[in-house]
């Protein structure tokens, strides 16, 4: 909902329990209002009457109050906007008008602005608590326009003392790890420099001065970009706090606009909560499940991978085997990976022909994929379509189609290189290629990797090359949405190399991510509870792998554990079943069982982390209407020392549940004491409780 003063100049979004507020001075100068617990107009009103603080000759008055502040004029923050024309630097705008409207994607508030030519537009548009915003910047009157940067957003927080920074941090293996230290005075800066979001870091930061997992408020950014991106959380020599965000890395140059041209930033979505962490995460998922992913109503099916099982080493009787096996322990979604295309014999030679391997699969993937369809199991394959080994008919054909710099060495990693996908005749041929194979077998389900980053981003012949950096991520944006019109029953995996490329742009685009490469299940709990801020189990890939873990860390772990570990969010399976005792697989069987009897929980309900995991106890509770879901894991116990007592949360404390496990009958308010785990005991063990309403 969208409030409009009388005199048009005072604006007010309002969600179930946040407002968001700004003024245009009489001076065109945008500032920020309010950002917090729902106000009205009148309230909005009151504080656009207040007046500046004085002006000094070594500070500005618009510095951390602007909604965008744009480089120029007595500004010396990190500005949002920077563009160059043929005559000048820098951006002096006049307001020029507003409307709202939007229909089915909500009501948007639109804001315009002009500066000889230039015209730049202000979006905003409230999706429960959840705040999007975004830029047009369009060239109407210059013979070039260079945007250098612009950001989508720069979000104000309240005057307030003792601020606390949360990110999610990582590497490869060891990604969305959550760490929160006090912001300090100065600018702290996240992003990627590598083409992909990265594992490194995932763009989300979240600020608070006090909360617990549910109590206090928390103020939280997330920006929608699958490409290079930044983030800066700056606290001003007055203590007050600003954020800014959007695509690129620095300001050396996004793209140049030609008459007529315009530019469309990301998305960089906010909220406000004052339920702590937890809080904030709930309705981030919410969100994120109502706007974001596609089809996001409909439960994630139970796969198996055929990687780890195999690896390079494929043929078509070898994955029916594994097929067999899958099916007969309750798997619904049966998927090959890497090294059925090409001359995929190893990670040397193939990428970039998309057509199946005729020694492996003489009559390419539908006599399998028509097997797996007979075991009642839907059918999905692996692609790296940004990606091109040298050793390729399409590298031998079109060695200029890759990114890289005249004279320089050609820098390859993992033997492959990246093809320059803002070329049209590239994304034309992936458009083929991948076209020809989902239209040549009744293929489900695709996993979609990237497993390098830029580093050779040239483009020798063209007039601005360094627009590949944009232009890759919106070809790929575009040609995920053409296979998805043309194909609409194929789902798709966002996977770079595990968790490097992790967003709400591509997951706008994609049914569910891959997490990470790690799959040791002790490993996976820390993991998964960073993700978790942000994002929600619906989407969150998790494999139970063999034991012990071969490809990481050689840790022994139980089938238990590693279930539990794993049915935190989307279950799969990625161990060499051919191997797996029938004890074992009898035991996987009802594992999987179960999970489809939780997944509606799991994946749609609300959640709320019980126990971080950290040390020994970790827990996490679902709730979606009468049921609740408890997964426990034990990571190590001292001393003899009992398994800690857990306070569930999110139940009607009036209502009497009754346990499923035990059949003991509990109030809402529950606290379920030492005893509770049925047999949880030891070091790596696990257990699952399922309560329902009577």
């Amino acid at each position: 909902m969208v409030d409009i003063a009388e005199n048009g100049r005072t604006w007010l979004l309002s969600g179930p329990t946040s407002s968001y507020a700004l003024h245009l001075t009489e001076a065109d100068e945008l500032l920020h209002l309010h950002w917090g617990p729902r106000i009205a107009l009148v309230d909005a009103e009151a504080l656009a009457v207040h007046p500046l603080p004085a002006y000094w000759p070594f500070e500005s008055p618009l510095d951390g109050r602007e909604e965008y502040p744009v480089e120029g004029g007595p500004r010396f923050v990190r500005p949002a906007l920077s563009v160059r024309t043929e005559e000048r630097r820098g951006t002096e705008w006049r307001f020029v008008s507003y409307d709202t409207g939007g229909g089915a994607d909500g009501e948007q508030l639109r804001l315009r602005f002009d500066d000889a030519g230039l015209a730049v537009t202000l979006h905003y548009r409230m999706r429960g608590d959840v705040v999007e915003r975004w830029v047009t910047v369009a060239n109407g009157g210059h013979a070039r326009v260079e945007l250098l940067r612009a950001d989508a957003a720069a979000w104000t927080l309240p005057d307030r003392e003792g601020w606390r920074l949360s990110q999610l941090h990582g590497r490869w293996a060891a990604e969305s790890l959550l760490a929160t230290a006090p912001l300090t005075y100065g600018e702290k800066v996240i992003g990627s420099r590598r083409g992909h979001t990265g594992h490194q870091h995932l763009p989300w930061v979240a600020l608070d001065t006090d909360a617990t997992e549910e109590r206090g408020e928390v103020y939280g950014c997330a920006l929608g970009w699958s490409g290079s991106w930044r983030i800066a959380v700056a606290q001003l020599p007055d203590a007050r706090v600003q954020i800014t965000g959007g695509a690129g890395h620095d300001d050396s140059g996004l793209l140049l606009l030609q008459p007529g041209e315009s530019y469309t930033t990301p998305v960089f979505a906010g909220l406000w909560s004052d339920g702590g962490f937890g809080g904030a995460s709930r309705t981030w998922h919410a969100y994120q499940r109502a706007h974001v992913v596609p089809g996001a109503e409909q439960d994630r099916p139970v796969l198996f991978n055929s990687w780890e099982a195999t690896n390079f080493d494929i043929s078509e009787e070898q994955q029916t085997a594994l097929a067999r096996r899958a099916a007969g322990i309750g798997v619904e979604l049966f998927v090959v990976d890497d090294g059925w295309f090409g001359a995929r014999t190893s990670d040397r030679a193939g990428l970039g022909d998309w057509t199946p391997n005729p020694d492996r699969f003489p009559q390419g993937l539908k006599p399998l994929a028509d097997q797996v369809h007979d075991l009642g199991m839907q059918f999905g394959i692996w692609v790296e379509p940004e990606m091109i080994n040298p050793d390729s008919d399409l590298y031998r054909a079109h060695p200029d189609w890759v990114q890289h710099q005249t004279g320089r060495k050609r820098t390859e990693l993992r033997n492959q290189l990246v093809l320059n996908l803002a070329r049209e005749d590239v994304q034309e041929y992936l458009w083929e290629q991948l076209d020809a194979l989902l239209s040549s077998a009744p293929i489900d389900y695709v996993k979609w990797d990237f497993n390098r980053c830029f580093t050779d981003a040239g483009w020798p012949g063209e007039p601005y090359p360094q627009r590949l950096w944009v232009d890759h991520v919106r070809a790929l944006y575009a040609l995920l949405d053409r296979l998805r019109a043309a194909h609409p029953r194929v789902a798709f995996e966002s996977c770079s190399g595990g968790g490097g490329r992790i967003d709400l742009g591509v997951l706008s685009r994609t049914d569910q991510v891959w997490t990470s490469d790690n799959t040791d299940p002790l490993d996976r709990l820390a993991i998964q509870h960073g993700f978790s801020q942000i994002h929600p189990a619906r989407v969150m890939a998790a494999w139970v792998t063999d034991s012990p873990n071969t490809q990481l860390n050689g840790r022994v772990s139980s089938l238990r554990f590693r279930f539990v570990s794993s049915m935190a969010g989307v279950l799969g399976v990625g161990g060499d079943l051919t191997e797996w005792t029938e004890g074992e697989l009898a035991e996987a069987g009802k594992w999987v069982a179960l999970y489809k009897e939780i997944r509606p929980v799991v994946q749609r309900g609300d959640l709320y982390r019980l126990r971080p995991p950290v040390g020994g106890l970790g827990a996490v509770q679902y709730v979606l209407g009468n049921e609740t879901v408890v997964l426990a894991c034990l990571q190590a116990q001292s001393y003899g020392e009992p398994v800690p007592a857990v306070r569930l949360r999110g139940l009607d404390p009036t209502a009497s549940y009754e346990c499923r496990e035990t059949g003991e009958v509990h109030r809402g308010a529950v606290l379920l004491h030492h005893g509770w785990h049925t047999g949880l005991t030891g070091d790596l063990d696990a257990a699952i409780l399922r309560l329902c309403r009577i």
